[in-house]
């Protein structure tokens, strides 16, 4: 798989987040900002996104996932973010 289809999985899965993807094949690193995350704990942010790259997590299309996730007001602050 490439970013731009883990971006489009996520993206027509989870609403209002934008998402941040690198890496290639089956291993990529996955930061995701939005208001979905608002009043999750860090493991149910987790959930809901391995919750929406599931079939591909069974199948074997993706392996190794590293995931961040932010509310838009943590973004701010955020190490990635500093670009």
């Amino acid at each position: 798989m490439q970013p731009n289809e883990v971006k489009a999985l996520l993206e027509s899965r989870i609403d209002g987040c934008d998402f941040h993807i690198q890496g290639e094949g089956c291993n990529f690193q996955v930061v995701a900002v939005g208001e979905a995350f608002d009043g999750l704990s860090p493991v149910k942010r987790q959930q809901l996104v391995y919750q929406a790259l599931s079939d591909e997590i069974a199948s074997g299309a993706l392996h190794a996932i590293s995931i961040k996730t932010y509310t838009p007001a943590q973004w701010e602050s955020a190490p990635e973010n500093a670009r």
